[in-house]
């Protein structure tokens, strides 16, 4: 079975995300998508496969979104997707793919809706937060 993720190993989200697919027993694809972007046509593949536009993709904090203007809605998809393109750092991350669907993994346990195995015992993120408690139950 194959697990791939799109990830940045700068952020906390990501982290914890490919830190529960791990912990399900999973092995990954691990692709640092700043180093290795997907191509235009996978971009627009997972942007199908997740059921969003590609607005919805975008990521604001930390890139060029609003020094390009991308709040504005004059901007077509393709023209958006152009941007992520150009710039990969707009694509929001994780984007996580498995059998069972492709999701944007944001907050990090949205991961566990589309694991193979989602009862991956107790599980604290990076920042202290408990996701699973000790007797498996999810906390959010």
């Amino acid at each position: 079975m194959t697990i791939t993720i799109y990830h940045n190993p700068d952020c906390g989200t990501s982290r914890n995300t490919l830190a529960m697919i791990r912990q399900s027993g999973e092995v990954p694809e691990v692709i640092e998508y700043l180093k290795t972007p997907p191509s235009r046509e996978r971009l627009v593949e997972l942007i199908a496969a997740m059921g969003i536009t590609p607005r919805h993709l975008l990521r604001e904090k930390g890139t060029p979104y609003a020094e390009l203007g991308l709040g504005d809605t004059k901007w077509s998809d393709d023209e958006l997707i152009d941007f992520m393109m150009a710039h990969p750092i707009l694509i929001n991350r994780p984007i996580v793919v498995t059998p069972l669907g492709t999701k944007l993994c944001r907050p990090s346990e949205a991961v566990l809706d589309i694991l193979p195995n989602p009862d991956i015992g107790p599980f604290t993120k990076d920042d202290g937060e408990v996701v699973i408690d000790a007797n498996g139950r999810r906390v959010r």
